[in-house]
This record gives C-alpha cells, structure tokens and sequence, in this order.
C-alpha cells in the first residue's frame, strides 16, 4: 500500500466494500466490538477485497490521521483472530500523507463467509454505507455459494422431524434477529439444521441433533458423557446443552463444595463437548472424579501436536467442529461457551492455592485430557 494507492481508494465513495473512519479507538470492548462488527460486515458483503481507512472524515474526506502507536497491527489482528469465527483475514498499512499517518485496514475477500461476531454471536453486512444484521436470504445464499457441507450437516435418515425441540429452534433464530413468516423448512435447511432424504421429505441433520435433539442418541451413539464417581457410574445423553445442564448439576452434587471454581470446570467440559472428534463413535466424553482430581477426557487430540503434552503454556488449538462452535455460543443462554482469551491459562489461574492443572494431549489416543485438582 504506498501513497498513490491510498489516493485512489479517498477518490471512491463509502460503499458495501469502502469505509471512512475519523478515529481508530481499540480501548474499550465498545470499540473493539465496533471494529469487529464493522470487518465481519465487509467480510460478509458480495465483491472483492474491502478497506477501513482510519484517519479521515467519511464526509469531508479531509485527512486527520491517527496516533499509530506500537503494535497497532498486531493488536488489530488479535482481536479480529479471537472474536470473528471463522477469523476474517486482514492486514493494515501505515501511509504518511499530508504530514499525517492514515492507516488502511485490508479485509480481503473470504471463501469462509457468513463470518460470525462471537461476543454477540451475530452476522452483519454492509448495505451501502451501513452496517446491519444479515436477513435469512443473504444468509443461506452466503452458505450455499461457499459451500458450507460438514459433518454436521450431514442428514440422519432415520430421524425425522419430530426429533429436534422446535422450541430450541426458534430461540436460535430470534437470537440473531432472523423471523420466518411462513414455512421454517427453507430456514431450516440453510442453516443446515435439516436436509433432504427424497423429494418434499426431510431428516434432520448431525448438527440439528446434537444442538436441539430430543433423544440423540438413539441416532448418534457416540452422543452421552459419563461420570465415574468412585463404584458409581452415570450416563448422561441428550443434546450438548441438556448434557451440560445435567453433568454440572451431578458434578456440583458430588463435591459439594461452593468454594470449588466450576466455572472453569464448566468451561472445560463445554470445551470437551463442543470440540470433541464426533467421528470417533465408540465412546462420549468421560468425567472420572476421584478424592484427588476430576479429569475430563474427550475423543480427539489437539490438531497441532501428536506427542503427549504436560503443561501446556501456550496453546491456540485449531477449532474442531467451528460449525456447531459458532451456533452454541448463540443458542446458550448462560454463554458458557463463549469465552474470549486463552481458556488455558484462564482455567489454571482459577485453581490457584488449590493445585496443578494439567493439559494432556494424547495423540495415539486421539484423546484430550484435562486433569483438576481438589
């Protein structure tokens, strides 16, 4: 980006893919939202590349500049990583013009998109020079041009309908300020909460169930978490939000101890559920409680490594399962999984003056283990 550059993107206008800022403020979570919401919106918009010039009146055009600071860049490219889902790529360059440093923010074209704001769990878009929810048209056509078919968007042909809590369903849709009219079957299908098995006739999908199944475990083996508490054995099945519910009450009941951190228990195990390999049908996600420790052990390794890993200090796992990821942090009401920063190192603080926690990555295993103490 050089100087000629930045002089042809002031001559264009505010558009779907163009914006103006007077100010680049990353101070407050306010501000740091406001620049997530406005990157995701350009992400989300039909078109090429996009740009956020900070420095300059979005009317006037009249250069101010900004205080660039140190590290603006990698601050920038911090809080977009962390707070967009999948994360928004971008680049920002520092261009002296007039005596004064205007910064230019590159939102280059994603094939990843809708992209998701994860402190609020919605989806923007750009309508010519503003900012807005996307509608459940863009939506779907967002999904189907970038071809969003996972696992969980595979059908259970043996379900039907019946099967998914509409109730569930219709929370999710007026969370993210989209309301259907009519039928919900198109809605349904292009969130990928449901597919068709032939003509006219549908099944819910992997994802549908384990996000608003009544029973999914009749479909889905592999979906209930068991606790080992000493000779004592639990299983827990339902959907991911059921399993939470009931396996933080067994938990709470066990230890009996309100000086007990379980919000970092909590954040563990809906870590264990959201990102556990649902490939793996043999086994659910296990919670062994002894006199010493509550281990939470889930079917999948950490992506990164195939060794075993003691302690680990510093660790961004690649997201397994983004596409239920991002749809849990919306449905949960009591936002346990929606978390900002490195849950690592959260969860180790929180168990500060009660011992080690440990991260156990077991590669052969295709295990995750995480190990608390009492």
């Amino acid at each position: 980006m050089d100087i000629q550059r930045l002089k042809q993107l002031l001559s264009r206008e505010e558009n779907e893919k163009m914006d103006f800022k007077a100010q680049l403020k990353l101070t407050t979570e306010g501000e740091k939202k406001e620049l997530v919401k406005d990157v995701t919106a350009i992400a989300n918009s039909r078109g090429g590349r996009g740009y956020i010039i900070f420095g300059v009146e979005d009317k006037t055009k009249r250069i101010i500049g900004i205080d660039a600071g140190n590290s603006l860049e990698e601050r920038i490219q911090q809080i977009i990583y962390h707070r967009t889902d999948p994360p928004v790529p971008v680049s920002l360059d520092l261009v002296k013009i007039k005596n004064k440093t205007v910064a230019v923010l590159t939102i280059f074209k994603s094939k990843h998109a809708p992209h998701q704001m994860l402190q609020t769990g919605a989806f923007y878009v750009r309508r010519g020079s503003t900012t807005d929810f996307a509608r459940r048209a863009e939506l779907a056509s967002m999904m189907q041009e970038n071809g969003l078919m996972t696992l969980e968007t595979v059908i259970v042909k043996q379900a039907t309908l019946e099967d998914l809590e509409m109730d569930r369903v219709n929370l999710f849709f007026k969370s993210i300020n989209v309301y259907t009219d009519q039928s919900q079957t198109l809605l349904l299908e292009a969130f990928g909460f449901i597919g068709q098995k032939n003509e006219g006739e549908y099944c819910p999908t992997i994802g549908g169930l384990l996000l608003f199944g009544k029973n999914p475990q009749f479909y889905l083996p592999q979906c209930y978490l068991k606790i080992i508490n000493e000779d004592k054995i639990d299983i827990i099945s339902g959907n991911i939000l059921s399993m939470m519910d009931q396996a933080i009450s067994k938990v709470k009941t066990i230890i009996n101890d309100d000086s007990y951190p379980f919000a970092a228990f909590e954040e563990a195990l809906a870590n264990a559920l959201v990102h556990r390999d649902y490939m793996d049908l043999s086994r659910g996600v296990l919670i062994n409680i002894t006199s010493k420790a509550i281990e939470i052990i889930n079917p999948g390794s950490l992506t990164q490594s195939r060794k075993v890993c003691l302690n680990i200090r510093e660790c961004q796992p690649e997201r397994r399962n983004a596409w239920l990821y991002q749809r849990l942090i919306t449905i949960d009401e009591r936002r346990r999984f929606i978390k900002s920063g490195i849950g690592m190192e959260r969860i180790r603080k929180s168990f500060e003056g009660i011992g080690t926690v440990k991260f156990i990555n077991l590669g052969k295993q295709n295990s995750f283990k995480i190990i608390l103490p009492r």
